[in-house]
């Protein structure tokens, strides 16, 4: 076809002749009043308003580097049928990007409508890598942090397309994060696998598979845990090297590589690393690739968004699904930390926010939905839970009330309050920042819970394991007068301290992100939100 191309394209007038410059300037008036706003006139300033869609191999470098965006979690279709529609026949896809080109030579309309076409077909890509194919605003409440602004260089886009390495092209907008490549090359790794034969899956039942079991189902099990990436379980066949003196391996039983392979397992997909197979191990080793691979692809997507709030430096995100906490320093050093966040029907909310100040030894007004739905019917049912929990009834104008004088059927516009000390469920810190929500994150007494691997255990707030550190560094970071150790020896109820600079804080939910050692976890969708957005994109 390019040979074809070739000689084909020795008949097609010079580009400058007048019916084609004037096509192209109708082109791009029409490019530049349609709704995505992409920047077609700068990219043909940088062109020096020339055509550069002129050869072949030009074309077939898009339309090979479109179709890798496939890695990206992103359909080639919406850049070869969408931009590129009117260029490839009636039915808007059936024909090559090439053959849509050669069809194009003949006439000065034809080519300046399919050069303009490619070119929006490239900067939407861009757009998409960039800044995401779904504006995060639209899609996900609470989000307020702008899309990433467009910030690749249109002369290096326009010289990559000069030379033919469209890939090039893409890899100045794609994000610059070693998540971002870790997902991509997650998915690249799942596509790979979808292609391969699937594996027997390991039979359900009630008993769990251990160390040392031994039978059908240990086999079946050892040959999932290979097709999901841990090859050393399934060893050769030693007939296969006749000059070796080597015993066959029993592959029907669980042996410590197994054992240690299932641990690997459960580690990225946020299971109790125990070793034993039980039932939610089971679900998870028997999932499917393709949905595996949905998942990568909403989180490639989120990750499109994430460059900004990752970007800042001091800033404070967390990770709601991998329950973690991260902090990047002023100087660049990093702070993680375990969290609890809200169970389902108690969600922890996407927010972005800026940390302003902080409560020690902090009393606890309890929130409404625990109130209605939590401490209301236990007060009903035992008139002694307010003592026990040195908690006081209050007022609209915070004066105190006496429990004894109200009618807890219909007790009215009252408020609990629990007193500063050992048994608060905020601890003895929190950091405060402003939202509609009343969320914020705090210490707690019950640091026991932080242990579990699944931690959406509380009403919606962030328990942060470790947060006296985290306020050290914040005081320390923002230049405060003030030590967490000073001001916790004052003994003082609600003392707050506001900080000198605001800290950026994000509240962010992935269900795909890389761990620590760069290794991509897959985390349950704990909130039911994958599905939204595998529909928008």
């Amino acid at each position: 076809m390019a040979l074809a191309l070739g000689a084909a394209l020795a008949a097609v007038p010079a580009a400058g002749q007048t019916p084609f410059a004037n096509a192209m300037a109708q082109h791009l008036a029409r490019a530049d009043s349609r709704a995505e706003a992409l920047p077609v006139a700068a990219f043909y300033q940088a062109a020096q308003q020339q055509p550069v869609w002129h050869s072949a191999e030009r074309v077939e470098a898009l339309a090979r580097a479109l179709e890798t965006l496939e890695n990206d979690g992103l359909d080639p279709a919406d850049y070869l049928r969408g931009p590129l529609k009117g260029s490839l026949g009636a039915d808007g896809g059936g024909q090559p990007l090439a053959q849509a080109f050669a069809r194009s030579r003949d006439d000065a309309e034809a080519r300046a409508a399919f050069d303009v076409r490619a070119t929006r077909a490239l900067l939407l890509a861009l757009d998409h890598l960039q800044r995401g194919r779904v504006d995060p605003e639209q899609q996900v409440p609470g989000w307020e942090t702008a899309r990433p602004a467009r910030s690749y260089s249109m002369a290096r886009v326009v010289a990559a397309v000069n030379s033919a390495d469209i890939e090039q092209a893409l890899s100045l907008a794609r994000p610059d994060l070693p998540a971002y490549e870790a997902l991509r090359e997650a998915l690249g790794a799942h596509r790979a696998l979808a292609e391969r034969a699937s594996a027997p899956l390991v039979p359900a039942g009630d008993d769990a598979l251990r160390r040392g079991d031994e039978g059908d189902a240990v086999t079946a099990l050892r040959r999932r845990l290979a097709y999901w990436g841990n090859p050393w379980v399934l060893p050769g066949d030693p007939a296969a090297y006749a000059r070796i003196d080597a015993e066959a391996p029993d592959l029907g039983r669980f042996d410590a590589e197994m054992e240690a392979a299932v641990k690997r397992f459960q580690r990225r997909h946020l299971l109790d690393e125990d070793g034993v197979v039980g039932g939610k191990t089971r679900r998870a080793l028997n999932a499917s690739v393709r949905s595996q691979m949905a998942t990568l692809r909403v989180n490639l997507e989120r990750a499109r968004w994430m460059q900004p709030v990752i970007a800042r430096r001091p800033g404070v995100w967390v990770d709601i699904a991998g329950y973690r906490l991260h902090y990047a320093r002023p100087d660049g050093e990093r702070w993680s930390s375990r969290v609890i966040v809200g169970r389902a029907g108690r969600e922890t909310p996407v927010l972005h926010s800026a940390i302003t100040h902080l409560t020690v030894n902090p009393t606890w007004t309890v929130p409404p939905t625990i109130w209605r739905e939590d401490a209301l019917p236990r007060i009903r049912r035992d008139p002694g839970y307010l003592s026990r929990r040195n908690m006081q009834v209050v007022g609209p104008d915070g004066a105190r009330l006496d429990p004894e004088r109200i009618d807890w059927q219909a007790p009215g516009n009252v408020m609990l309050r629990q007193s500063a000390g050992p048994g608060n469920p905020l601890g003895r810190v929190v950091v405060r920042f402003p939202n509609s929500q009343l969320i914020y994150l705090h210490d707690t007494p019950s640091r026991g819970l932080f242990k579990r691997d699944r931690r959406a255990l509380s009403s919606g707030c962030v328990r942060v394991e470790g947060v006296r550190e985290l306020v050290r560094m914040l005081l320390a970071d923002t230049g405060s007068r003030y030590r967490l150790d000073t001001l916790l020896e004052r003994r003082q109820s609600d003392l707050n301290v506001n900080l000198p600079e605001r800290i950026p804080v994000a509240l962010v939910y992935l269900t795909a992100w890389p761990d620590e050692s760069g290794e991509v976890t897959f985390r349950p969708d704990i909130y039911r939100r994958d599905e939204a957005l595998r529909r928008a994109l």
